[in-house]
């Protein structure tokens, strides 16, 4: 998966964030067409009595700078899935006690070919949800400021092995979409940390139908193809 989400804030998405339990009135949704990597993204959490929105740096390990956090020089805004269950991995510890949903309209794909000694973009994709909304499966941690008193999130995306129906668009990764049931309560709970049972959840699935359409480029979204639908998984 690469590093791009599409946050709306159309019926489907806020209604997947009601069904979670988050008051919108208290924290609206902050549309965002193109979430990039190491930007702010809102997160779904769990504390004790409540749900709620919170922005985070798509960066999940972060770095102390001058000005509080910066992200780290180790690539984190995904985390994979093989590295969920080796301890001392970045992902270890919130894949036990702090994971999030990220609730998103879609997100975007990019391919790339060797050309030469570098790599260079083949083609690139929006992939969104027809007629729903996806949540993604996240992981987040919290760092202190302590000249400050600053609580700053960050957070990453679940990526799986590539899923064959998406094997054209993306052949590296797919993006961990949970199903939008009552594994979401387990899922966000933090006193939950009986992994084994999200042991299911780490192969490639698509829980909803998805429009893809080849663009020119991810700033500009001009479609170049007329979109394609990629059925949801039985």
């Amino acid at each position: 998966m690469c590093g791009r989400l599409n946050v709306t804030d159309d019926p489907w998405v806020r209604q997947l964030a009601l069904d979670l339990g988050v008051n919108l009135d208290q924290t609206p949704i902050q549309p965002n067409r193109f979430v990039r990597a190491a930007s702010e993204v809102q997160i779904i959490v769990e504390k004790p009595g409540a749900r709620f929105l919170r922005p985070a740096t798509w960066w999940l390990l972060l770095e102390r700078s001058d000005n509080g956090f910066k992200p780290s020089k180790y690539t984190s805004f995904n985390t994979r899935y093989d590295k969920l269950n080796v301890p001392r991995s970045a992902g270890y510890a919130p894949f036990r006690e702090s994971r999030c949903v990220i609730v998103a309209k879609g997100f975007g794909e990019t391919e790339f070919v060797q050309h030469g000694k570098q790599k260079v973009p083949k083609h690139y994709y929006d992939l969104t949800a027809k007629d729903g909304a996806i949540a993604f499966g996240g992981l987040y941690r919290d760092y202190y400021n302590k000249q400050t008193g600053e609580i700053v999130t960050g957070c990453s995306v679940i990526t799986l092995p590539p899923h064959p129906k998406l094997n054209e668009i993306h052949s590296k990764a797919s993006p961990l979409m949970l199903p939008q049931d009552d594994t979401l309560n387990a899922w966000l709970d933090p006193y939950n940390q009986d992994v084994a049972m999200f042991q299911h959840l780490l192969q490639p699935n698509i829980r909803q139908t998805l429009e893809a359409t080849q663009i020119d480029k991810p700033s500009l979204f001009n479609a170049i193809a007329e979109p394609i639908l990629i059925q949801a998984d039985g």
